[in-house]
């Protein structure tokens, strides 16, 4: 349900609701909050809430350090794992400065530009996530070791798998908060977990990325684990990705969805930055099922994009590069432009690549372009992209690159 303000305001009124999260990401996706009591909340809907942006970083200096949050009521929900009595609910915010003016890097407020540019054009862009994470054992400080919680292979299942009855705690807890799992299932690694949501509109299907990993983290603390999502945890085993399904709406045809991956395609390697924002993401790159080299083809999951079997409203593109370090805003903000620039355009795609590019000879493999080898070479290509410095502002681009 997506609440108005004074619905929100009968809310915290009506359910006992004593703390009022209001929550917001940094440049690199990683959410904060500030929590208000619900006498501040008409105050926080009129004027915003002031907060020191200089200790967040990316988000300015000293000298100019002043921002507010501007909670949206329609991302209203509760938090299940605090107290029934004396409820604590949470909203995603807006930022701006002082004078009014949205802040630049607010990269939630970058990804509805982006939704409200495709509209005019008449189109809609649905996303679903699959993120994988490990879960590792505590030490006897509670803190977090390499220990993976079990040693179990890819859907295998209990007693093998012991991070049954944790995803299942999650799926139920993300339910309750109004957000629909669609499948979980223990993953390659050991102690490696996948949890995969329904696809939903883009600000939303963000919105749902940054409660999960919130979530997770959280279920597993009370189940004395740990929860990593980093592109690679462990040195010899899988990397967790972060596969993002996208398709185009109303008009679900392959001429739409062809134009959509053409546009990525053609942005790939200035992507990678974004999608891959960590020294550890290189890691993962070209090992283990994550792509190396800029390619499509259905079914393969050895390319840059696959097309999942599947037929109707379910056809999509899946993008399987990016990892659960990028900020999912920013990702979807560019996949987006990309998109709706390769559909605009009539963009077409190369013939899809119908082999296994792990298997591949050196002479295959040498007419693919491929995507950056590390942070250095995936800030040049960001750098020196047009399309990049379109659509980043260029103190969230110098952010990235320092």
């Amino acid at each position: 349900m997506k609440y108005s303000k004074e619905e929100v305001l009968q809310y915290v009124r009506e359910e006992d609701v004593k703390f009022i999260r209001l929550a917001f990401c940094d440049v690199f996706g990683k959410q904060k909050n500030i929590s208000i009591m619900p006498e501040e909340l008409p105050r926080a809907f009129e004027y915003g809430i002031a907060f020191d942006a200089s200790a967040i970083k990316g988000f300015g200096s000293e000298t100019r350090s002043d921002l507010f949050l501007h909670p949206e009521p329609e991302t209203l929900t509760w938090l299940p794992w605090r107290p029934e009595q004396g409820k604590v609910v949470r909203m995603f915010c807006s930022i701006t400065y002082p004078d009014g003016r949205l802040f630049e890097c607010d990269t939630r407020s970058l990804l509805k530009a982006a939704v409200k540019d495709a509209e005019k054009a008449g189109l809609t862009f649905y996303f679903g996530a699959e993120q994988e994470f490990y879960l590792f054992e505590l030490d006897d400080k509670n803190n977090p070791t390499k220990t993976p919680y079990d040693n179990a292979g890819y859907m295998d299942i209990a007693p093998e798998d012991k991070g049954e009855n944790v995803r299942r705690e999650i799926c139920l807890t993300l339910e309750k908060m109004g957000i629909r799992p669609e499948s979980s299932h223990h993953e390659e690694g050991p102690g490696q977990n996948e949890i995969d949501f329904r696809y939903d509109d883009a600000l939303t299907a963000a919105d749902n990325v940054m409660t999960f990993q919130t979530v997770v983290r959280t279920v597993a603390r009370r189940n004395g684990l740990y929860a990593d999502f980093s592109p690679k945890p462990l040195e010899n085993a899988p990397g967790n990705g972060f596969h993002i399904n996208c398709s185009v709406k109303p008009d679900a045809s392959s001429e739409k969805l062809y134009g959509l991956i053409a546009g990525i395609l053609d942005k790939a390697v200035p992507f990678t930055l974004f999608l891959n924002p960590c020294a550890a993401s290189y890691e993962r790159l070209g090992r283990m099922k994550a792509p190396r080299y800029v390619s499509w083809s259905e079914e393969n999951r050895s390319q840059l994009i696959r097309v999942p079997a599947a037929d109707g409203e379910y056809r999509r593109a899946e993008l399987r590069s990016a990892d659960p370090a990028a900020n999912p805003y920013i990702a979807f903000t560019l996949i987006i432009r990309a998109g709706l620039r390769g559909i605009l355009d009539g963009m077409k795609p190369p013939e899809p690549l119908d082999i296994n590019l792990y298997k591949a000879d050196e002479k295959t493999l040498s007419g693919l372009k491929r995507l950056p080898d590390g942070l250095d070479e995936a800030r040049a290509a960001a750098l020196s992209d047009g399309f990049i410095r379109e659509y980043i502002p260029a103190q969230l681009l110098k952010i990235y690159c320092e």
